[in-house]
C-alpha cells in the first residue's frame, strides 16, 4: 500500500467524520456545553478573553478524543496487524467488505441500528475546567465511535495492514487531526462558524450519501489492493518538480 495515500485517506476520513450528521449539527451544543456558555453567548463572542476560553476548551476536547483514537485504536490496530501478519491479504479483504457495508449503510441502502447509537457523557459543573473538557473528549471518542464508525473503521483497516506500529499510530493520529482541525477552526471563528454550520445543515443528506459512496469505493480499493494503481492515477495530476 502507498503510505502517502493512506495518510491522505486517514485525513479525509477525519474531515468527513466532522461533516457527518451526528457530529456537525452538535458542534454548537458541544461548544456551549464545554464552556458553560449559551449558544447566543458563543455567537456574540466579542470579548477576546471569551474567544480564548472557547478555543482552549476546544483544544482540550480534541486532545481527549485524539488520546483515545491514537492509543486505543492506533495501538490496537497495530497489535491486530502483528497478530495476523501472515494473513494480511485476508484481513484487507475482510476489511474491504466491512468498509463497503458501512458505506452502503451511510448511503441509506440499509441501516445498521448499532451505528445509530450514541452514548453521552454528562459533566454537572457549570464552570467547566480544561480537564473536564478533556474527559468529555475521551467520552466523545467512546460514545460516538459507532456513529463515525464507517470512517473510523476504514482507517483502522488501513492501520492494521500498515506493517508497523508507528505507521498504524500515525494513521490514527492523522485521522484525529482531520476531525480536530475543523472543530478548532469552528471554535476560533465561532460567530462565523455557527452561521456557516446552520447553512450547511440542509446539505447533510447529500453529504452523507456522497461520503458513503466514497467509502464504498475505498472498500473496493482495499479489497482488491488497488492502492498503487490509485496513487499512480492521481500522481499524473501532480506537478513535476523542476531541477
Amino acid at each position: 500500500m502507498t503510505p502517502s495515500l493512506n495518510v491522505a485517506t486517514a485525513l479525509g476520513a477525519g474531515l468527513l467524520s466532522f461533516a457527518s450528521p451526528c457530529v456537525l449539527p452538535l458542534v454548537p451544543s458541544y461548544l456551549s456545553f464545554l464552556t458553560g456558555s449559551s449558544v447566543e453567548e458563543l455567537r456574540d463572542g466579542t470579548q477576546e478573553l471569551h474567544r480564548a476560553k472557547i478555543f482552549l476548551h476546544a483544544v482540550a476536547f480534541t486532545l481527549g478524543f485524539s488520546f483515545i483514537f491514537i492509543t486505543v485504536f492506533g495501538l490496537g490496530s497495530a497489535a491486530l496487524g502483528a497478530t495476523f501478519a501472515a494473513n494480511k491479504d485476508l484481513i484487507a479483504k475482510i476489511g474491504g467488505v466491512i468498509i463497503v457495508i458501512l458505506g452502503l449503510n451511510m448511503m441509506g441502502v440499509f441501516r445498521i441500528p448499532f451505528l445509530m447509537m450514541t452514548k453521552k457523557v454528562h459533566v454537572q459543573s457549570p464552570n467547566r475546567s480544561l480537564l473536564a473538557s478533556f474527559l468529555v473528549g475521551v467520552g466523545f471518542a467512546a460514545g460516538w465511535s459507532p456513529c463515525v464508525g464507517p470512517f473510523l473503521a476504514s482507517v483502522i483497516v488501513l492501520a492494521s495492514t500498515a506493517g508497523d506500529t508507528l505507521h498504524a499510530v500515525l494513521l490514527l493520529a492523522v485521522y484525529s487531526l482531520g476531525l480536530a482541525l475543523p472543530f478548532l477552526i469552528a471554535a476560533a471563528a465561532i460567530s462565523f462558524s455557527l452561521d456557516a454550520m446552520n447553512r450547511i445543515k440542509r446539505f447533510l443528506g447529500p453529504i452523507e450519501v456522497g461520503a458513503g459512496a466514497l467509502l464504498v469505493a475505498t472498500g473496493f480499493v482495499v479489497f482488491f489492493g488497488w492502492f498503487s494503481k490509485v496513487a499512480s492515477f492521481f500522481s499524473q495530476f501532480l506537478p513535476t518538480p523542476s531541477l
